[in-house]
């Protein structure tokens, strides 16, 4: 083995080492800036996160009124609350959490029943026994560069909702697995058998679409 071969691991650890440690820093920042109702840190991470926080909420409740009012309500509740922020976590792990629960909330005001309920827990989410290999494409990886994305956003809104917050979470907000579990409140196992499962069911609604789409320009 070279030199450079041999070395090369040792960089990209140290690379994602140091990645890391640039997230657990800004982490505490934005952590201490919240503690201190600092509004220019709010106004920084409302636009930086809108974006992402509305289409999470959009995927989550299908309803564009809904989701503008719980948008609104959820930096009221990161302004009020943001102490209880201690920067251990990625913050946009912490605010996602927060749009999940003003959902569960908005659920049970509306229909006595939480976001929970809806995702009830039956056979289909138990652990699987296998798994996707990490180097297997995602129909999202083979989308990825098709300029017709509203195709993914279609698909995706005919998924359950369970499994359509996992992959939105995982493909979209490029959360990890453990921080999807925190956010859902959910076990790993539990999370890791909503997106295998997503992944399989929204796989045939793609590719379908690609092939309607192929004859379309044919």
């Amino acid at each position: 083995m070279s030199l450079a071969a041999s070395i090369r691991p040792l960089f990209a650890h140290s690379s994602a080492t140091i990645a890391d440690e640039q997230v657990r820093q800004e982490s505490l920042a934005v952590a201490a800036g919240l503690k201190r109702q600092d509004a220019g840190l709010l106004d920084e991470l409302i636009v930086r996160y809108q974006h992402r926080l509305m289409r999470y909420l959009l995927y989550l409740t299908g309803d564009r009124e809904l989701t503008e009012d719980l948008f609104q309500e959820v930096w009221m509740r990161v302004l009020v609350r943001g102490a209880q922020f201690n920067g251990q976590a990625r913050f946009d792990t912490w605010l996602f959490t927060i749009a999940r629960n003003l959902v569960i909330d908005q659920r049970r005001k509306r229909t006595l029943a939480s976001l929970d309920q809806l995702f009830e827990v039956s056979e289909d989410d138990r652990p699987m026994a296998f798994e996707i290999a990490d180097d297997e494409p995602t129909p999202f990886d083979r989308f990825s560069n098709l300029e017709d994305r509203e195709r993914i956003a279609i698909a995706l809104m005919e998924l359950d909702t369970i499994y359509r917050e996992v992959l939105v979470l995982r493909f979209h907000e490029e959360l990890s697995l453990e921080e999807i579990a925190a956010v859902t409140r959910a076990p790993l196992s539990t999370v890791k058998s909503r997106l295998y499962r997503g992944l399989a069911a929204i796989k045939p609604k793609l590719t379908r679409s690609r092939g309607w789409w192929q004859e379309m320009k044919g």
